[in-house]
């Protein structure tokens, strides 16, 4: 449907559409949880993977699994985050800023997808958890980290997809 049909619909039509994809969307599996945009996110990052010849193929993991959302053939374990700002969700389960103990190693590589406000894919990074380390920042509301992305952070990722 192109965007000059959607003219033609009434806005209560537009949202039974809207309805509908989101149905859609679950039937095929790329909505697997009531974050949509965490979903949508995941699946597009594993699916550039799956699809660029010289990245590995990618797996998604089980809903709710601790600290992961997909893992690669060759065992690399992958956190996803998705946003259409300038700053990803939390991390759980990593030290706080007090703790003198060193943190466990989650996962290889943080994949952060970036959105634009209408949700057009944006930019898929891939962080090292060496790089993630270095860019992480405490949440004090949520007692968690999370990252912000900036310059910096860019140019120590790899950038595996920008839109236009």
């Amino acid at each position: 449907m192109k965007n000059t049909d959607l003219d033609t619909l009434s806005t209560t039509e537009i949202i039974s559409l809207y309805s509908d994809v989101i149905m859609e969307l679950k039937q095929r599996k790329v909505i697997r949880t009531k974050n949509l945009t965490g979903d949508l996110g995941e699946y597009l990052a594993i699916d550039h993977y799956n699809k660029t010849p010289k990245l590995p193929n990618l797996i998604e993991a089980a809903v709710g699994t601790k600290h992961i959302d997909a893992i690669s053939r060759e065992g690399n374990r992958y956190s996803i985050k998705s946003t259409t700002g300038n700053l990803t969700g939390v991390f759980y389960g990593l030290n706080n800023p007090e703790s003198k103990e060193s943190n466990s190693q989650k996962f290889e590589f943080l994949i952060i997808v970036m959105f634009n406000n209408e949700f057009r894919l944006k930019k898929i990074l891939e962080v090292p958890w060496e790089v993630f380390l270095k860019y992480k920042r405490w949440h004090s509301t949520m007692k968690a980290w999370n990252i912000s992305i900036t310059k910096n952070l860019m140019k120590d990722s790899n950038c595996l997809y920008e839109g236009r």
